[in-house]
């Protein structure tokens, strides 16, 4: 590990945890939740990230299957929700946001979710995109 971020600079984590603590009182689905942190962290190529999440997405009673073809979600036919596949595409576009977020994607999701629950789902994406980018810069261990 390069540096504990935690250690060196607790302030800058426990923002990040802030972030944490408003998205447990969000509306979002635990399996909302784990889905987008798992599809980015898949993405953005974050070790630490995805053994976490994929050990909680299990305990929450998320089928291995489903773990296992997620990074091929559009190919699973009907194993994912269209919500859930709609929070898949709109995760990987703000992921990727160099490549922008389509007006289909996000006019997709807008038809599935509120205002409300869409704006928690993109800062559900955007904080597991800081997660992962302090855990690749530092290097950290897998637990």
């Amino acid at each position: 590990m390069r540096l504990d971020m935690q250690k060196t600079e607790p302030e800058s984590y426990q923002a990040v945890f802030a972030l944490e603590k408003y998205l447990s009182k969000s509306r979002l689905t635990r399996t909302h939740k784990e889905l987008i942190k798992l599809r980015a962290s898949q993405l953005n190529g974050c070790a630490y990230c995805l053994n976490m999440h994929s050990r909680e997405a299990r305990q929450a009673g998320e089928t291995e299957q489903r773990l296992y073809v997620l990074s091929a979600w559009r190919e699973a036919g009907d194993l994912f929700t269209p919500e859930e596949r709609a929070l898949l595409a709109l995760t990987e576009e703000v992921t990727l946001i160099g490549q922008r977020v389509s007006d289909a994607t996000y006019a997709q999701a807008a038809a599935l979710f509120d205002e409300q629950y869409l704006a928690q789902a993109i800062m559900a994406i955007a904080t597991i995109n800081v997660w992962n980018r302090i855990a690749i810069a530092t290097e950290k261990p897998l637990d």
